[in-house]
């Protein structure tokens, strides 16, 4: 079962539990950080990687995608991305006798973080059909085994080319490309199990599916608001931009159902105040709420408005909305008492959450999962932007919506036309460039691709990065539905789960990463990466390639290109592969906002794209408007004796990439299988803490999903909810518990019951 504690493995200690910490970041970071570093790299190596990464002349850290200042710090990296570079960069090796040890029914026992621990991939590798280990492959022998199954596929819609968004512009950019070329739209990727239902909601509303503030409206905000995410954990960097608006004068409210160290107080390793021990407070104001509520938050906010005179901006109501009478007359009959049952929060609280807005004359709005990942999350984020329209905070410096993306391109991933439903725009760019008709037809998602993958209508899946086994929902049939597949094939650095859940043949493509030197033909070559704020830069590697077998993205889809499609394909993937200047030069006439890609790119600090709300003011929906919104609140509800769940990272994590076994700032250590339950509702159900039990969460579809084997840790979440990691927990989420509109998994409103289980 996929909820089982995996044998033999140190993720299965007993875990030591403390007092959750009340600050982040300092001297304890900066010793974990080099502690890890040098493990991993070597104390030289650790030097000479460390100072390129996020600087102008280095490397985009391979973990988050928050943007880089203007000027920058000589250790421009957090304690999580140093992490991160420490993985790819580091000295150890998983080479073709790691395998001929290891059979694969030997390396689906262990966990997520034994398998990435191993080191660096160094040959491609192929599992044959009935075969116990994977066996070295040339890159010519692989290429043509996926050529071989494409070509035998009924349909081109039977194949699934999944991406992780760590891909580079110019790699996103050739895999879509090709992927059309091809003959099918089927292009999931992680941005559907996490930012969709922020792209559905601002797209529908904006005209525009990103944030809409650049690093400095931060600074200049009156009042951000951060809901419903943790950026000590998650987002480290951001703390730095929040202590500098906190210096000017900027307050903070932080919405979440957990108290997060790096919120309440961030002791910045890069000055003195913050090595000396004393920090910065961020938060001003905590509204600890139930999960789920966030959407009657806001609505009330909107209500609470509205009945303040003179607090609407009428004038920019009246000249850049529509739908404002319908909003009204729903936001003023937002009822208080259901408003203070979906959040669990005092009306004072509320009240004095709305002073702070009203005092502010600029307000930024961030989020995170916490927003995206309900069912009601795309209603949820429109009444985020109900409330900036209504305060004509949509459009003017130190104001506007933030959802703060996770991996470090995902979202120049959907930039470059990683996205199964595209526009007829792009594809009519993509025609005229490239003088084929790609299909028009929607592809299929995260949710829907395991669904087809389950009942036989998709037979090759094929990921460019990513763990898509261990980030997917609902693991028992994730991992069905993958073993259902004709070949499975992976792109990837290290060694992860879905390496070992396969078709019924499979490869392992070893590829570059981004601290590496991308040699090619036609000279040593960079890529780009959008950040999350719209920010296009370069990223060159330095490091020599981990072994010479090593290909880099873009040589491996150019080289399948010329494989599959053979002389039937015009477009010269050849010369991409040598130069890809030669890629950027056809983006620049593909996709709007990078025109004259090359030259603009070359400029140190790259270039910022065109954002038509946050420039103009112009808002190109239907309407040709910012749209009000209306939706009826939701928010989950648990019956008597169940609690709500939410799977959320530790500190030791990035994604499904686990570095370590503490959480240090929630007092976690040696273990991850840990339920974090308030001491009310844990002494309600009989758990004392530091007993033992099962998580099962209860669908409509009447499935036990259970994750066995957990400590409870009495923990100050919200009231009636708990909180686990992931991935061990996804096994609980339903593949059909998904956000309305945005298909994302709902992973932050699980219904669960707790078992008392025997701690052996």
């Amino acid at each position: 079962m996929a909820g089982k504690p995996p044998k033999g493995d140190p993720v299965q200690d007993a875990p030591d539990v403390a007092a959750p910490q009340h600050a982040a970041a300092g001297l304890p970071a900066i010793a974990h950080t080099l502690r890890i570093a040098q493990k991993q790299m070597g104390v030289r190596r650790t030097a000479l990687t460390l100072l390129k990464v996020n600087q102008k002349d280095g490397f985009d850290c391979p973990g988050c995608a928050w943007p880089e200042p203007d000027k920058r710090h000589a250790a421009e990296f957090c304690e999580n991305g140093a992490k991160a570079v420490a993985e790819e960069a580091t000295l150890r090796r998983v080479t073709p006798d790691f395998f001929a040890a290891h059979p694969v029914a030997d390396l689906a026992t262990r966990s997520g973080y034994w398998l990435g621990q191993q080191g660096r991939l160094t040959h491609p590798m192929y599992l044959a059909e009935g075969a116990e280990t994977y066996e070295p492959v040339t890159w010519e022998r692989a290429f043509d085994l996926i050529a071989e199954e494409l070509h035998a596929l009924t349909s081109p819609d039977e194949a699934l080319f999944y991406t992780s968004g760590r891909t580079s512009n110019e790699a996103a950019f050739l895999y879509q490309l090709f992927a059309r070329e091809f003959g099918t739209n089927n292009l999931p990727d992680c941005s559907n199990m996490c930012h969709e239902s922020s792209g559905s909601a601002l797209t529908d509303t904006i005209g525009v599916g990103k944030g809409s503030v650049l690093l400095e409206d931060l600074y200049q905000a009156d009042l951000i608001i951060v809901a419903g995410q943790n950026p000590g954990t998650n987002h480290p960097r951001m703390l730095s931009a929040l202590e500098k608006a906190k210096a000017g004068g900027t307050k903070i409210i932080t919405v979440n159902p957990l108290p997060e160290a790096g919120m309440e107080r961030f002791k910045n390793p890069q000055n003195a105040r913050g090595l000396a021990g004393g920090g910065t407070p961020l938060t001003d104001l905590f509204l600890q709420i139930r999960l789920g509520g966030d959407q009657a938050l806001f609505r009330t906010l909107g209500r609470l408005v509205l009945e303040t005179e003179g607090a609407v901006d009428t004038d920019f109501v009246r000249e850049h909305t529509h739908g404002f009478e319908e909003y009204e007359r729903t936001a003023r009959a937002a009822d208080w008492d259901e408003t203070l049952r979906a959040t669990g929060l005092r009306r004072e609280e509320i009240e004095e959450a709305l002073r702070m807005i009203l005092a502010s004359r600029r307000t930024v709005v961030c989020w995170a999962m916490g927003l995206t990942q309900h069912k009601h999350a795309v209603p949820t984020i429109k009444e985020v932007v109900n409330l900036l329209l209504l305060r004509g905070d949509i459009g003017r410096p130190g104001a506007g919506v933030c959802p703060v993306r996770g991996h470090s391109n995902v979202q120049g991933d959907r930039t470059m036309g990683i996205f199964e439903r595209p526009s007829a725009a792009f594809l009519d760019a993509l025609e005229k460039e490239f003088g084929f008709a790609p299909p028009r037809e929607h592809g299929l998602d995260v949710v829907r691709a395991i669904r087809a993958l389950r009942d036989g209508d998709a037979k090759v899946f094929f990921a460019m990065g990513g763990n898509f086994v261990a980030a997917s929902p609902d693991t028992d049939v994730t991992e069905a539905a993958m073993r259902r597949a004709r070949l499975t094939v992976h792109v990837s650095t290290k060694l992860n789960r879905s390496h070992v859940i396969t078709g019924a043949r499979a490869l392992i493509l070893p590829t570059l990463g981004r601290t590496e030197r991308d040699r090619q033909s036609g000279g040593d070559q960079f890529v780009t990466v959008e950040d999350s704020m719209g920010m296009v830069h370069a990223s060159r590697g330095r490091l020599e390639p981990a072994s010479p077998q090593l290909l880099s993205e873009p040589a491996i889809v150019c080289r399948l290109a010329r494989r599959v499609l053979g002389t039937a394909s015009t477009t010269p993937w050849e010369e991409f592969e040598k130069d890809y200047g030669t890629i950027r030069d056809r983006v620049s006439r593909v996709v709007p906002g990078f025109e004259d890609f090359n030259a603009r790119v070359a400029r140190p600090g790259g270039f910022t794209l065109p954002h038509a709300p946050r420039d103009e003011r112009r808002f190109p929906t239907a309407t040709g408007k910012a749209n009000f919104t209306a939706a009826p609140v939701e928010y989950p509800k648990a019956p008597e004796g169940r609690l709500l769940l939410q799977t959320l990272r530790s500190h030791d994590q990035y994604n499904t990439t686990i570095y370590g076994l503490d959480d240090r700032y929630r007092g976690i250590k040696n273990g991850r299988r840990v339920v974090l339950v308030h001491p009310d509702d844990a002494r309600a159900l009989g758990l004392a803490d530091g007993t033992y039990a099962d998580l099962v969460s209860e669908w409509t579809d009447g499935t036990e999903r259970r994750a066995p084997g957990f400590r409870v840790v009495h923990y100050p979440t919200a009231p009636g909810c708990a909180a686990a990691y992931y991935p061990e927990t996804n096994v609980l989420v339903p593949l059909d518990h998904t956000a309305d509109t945005s298909n994302t998994p709902a992973s932050k409103s699980l219904v669960v019951r707790l078992e008392q289980a025997d701690p052996a």
